[in-house]
């Protein structure tokens, strides 16, 4: 079956149970997916449920669609979401951010738990994404392309939508959280790297190592979607002073930064301007 046609069918079911026309699309990443807890006059749809969706496999990752309206702004919330390293090829990966856009987004806040590469960065901060470096190994758009969709060969000079991270950074200060910037690194995982590994993306130009987000952002610059990208710094990853990390790990710090993550998005949500 034709990738547009999946989307389609997709859409058009999750359309049959809602009444509203979601205008922000949200990723919930790792120990963050409470924040759709917040949504308000929600419909709850479980990913197995939604026609050619993948489940998501991850502890941490709840599995569901949720709708409804968040500070005054109608969303539609990914509680978990899908990773390269869980087998799922890129396009799977990707099918959600294509229906979110079909049901009608116009902004995607997409969100992470990450290492922190740049030493200026503590182990619980929040990063404003303002580029990435895609080190995955593959692309969501390799195969035919469908101009439905979007370009076949998509800009990424402003994949993040420059606007938006002044935009952020200006709402983190009026709600005193303090914020860093900087580059995401996204590789396939699902090991952490070596030493040498993160001390060559740091080299690179990377501030921030993560499992996710890129082929998301990728797509989203194919269908024209504006994009904000906020990580969640859950340990320290420099190569030459590098000690040993679990899951559990990076789930406990994220779970200690959710008030002022929960705090900043639902503000973002609140005052940002859409056309």
């Amino acid at each position: 079956m034709e990738q547009l046609q999946k989307i389609n069918e997709a859409a058009s079911y999750i359309n049959d149970k809602i009444s509203v026309k979601p205008r922000v699309a949200l990723i919930l990443g790792s120990g963050l997916g409470d924040l759709a807890n917040e949504i308000e006059q929600a419909i709850q749809i479980p990913y197995e449920d939604i026609p050619h969706f993948p489940v998501s496999t991850v502890e941490g990752h709840a599995g569901q669609l949720v709708i409804g309206e968040l500070n005054g702004q109608n969303v539609v919330a990914m509680q978990g979401r899908f990773h390269y390293y869980e087998g799922y090829s890129m396009q799977d990966v990707v099918f959600p951010v294509y229906v979110m856009k079909q049901l009608g987004a116009e902004l995607l806040v997409v969100t992470n738990a990450c290492g922190g590469m740049n030493r200026s960065f503590a182990a619980g901060d929040l990063m404003l994404i303002t580029d990435h470096i895609n080190f995955t190994g593959d692309n969501p758009l390799i195969g035919r392309n469908h101009a439905d969709l979007g370009p076949r060969f998509p800009d990424m000079s402003q994949a993040y939508t420059p606007e938006l991270v002044q935009f952020a950074e200006t709402v983190a200060a009026d709600l005193n959280i303090q914020v860093q910037k900087g580059v995401y690194a996204g590789i396939s995982g699902p090991t952490y790297m070596t030493p040498a590994e993160l001390t060559m993306l740091a080299n690179l130009g990377g501030d921030a190592v993560g499992m996710s987000t890129v082929p998301e952002v990728i797509v989203a610059s194919h269908c024209g979607l504006k994009v904000l990208g906020i990580s969640c710094v859950t340990d320290m990853a420099i190569g030459s002073e590098l000690e040993p990390l679990t899951h559990e790990q990076v789930v406990a710090v994220a779970n200690q930064t959710k008030p002022k993550f929960i705090q900043l998005v639902k503000e973002l949500v609140k005052r940002v301007e859409l056309t």
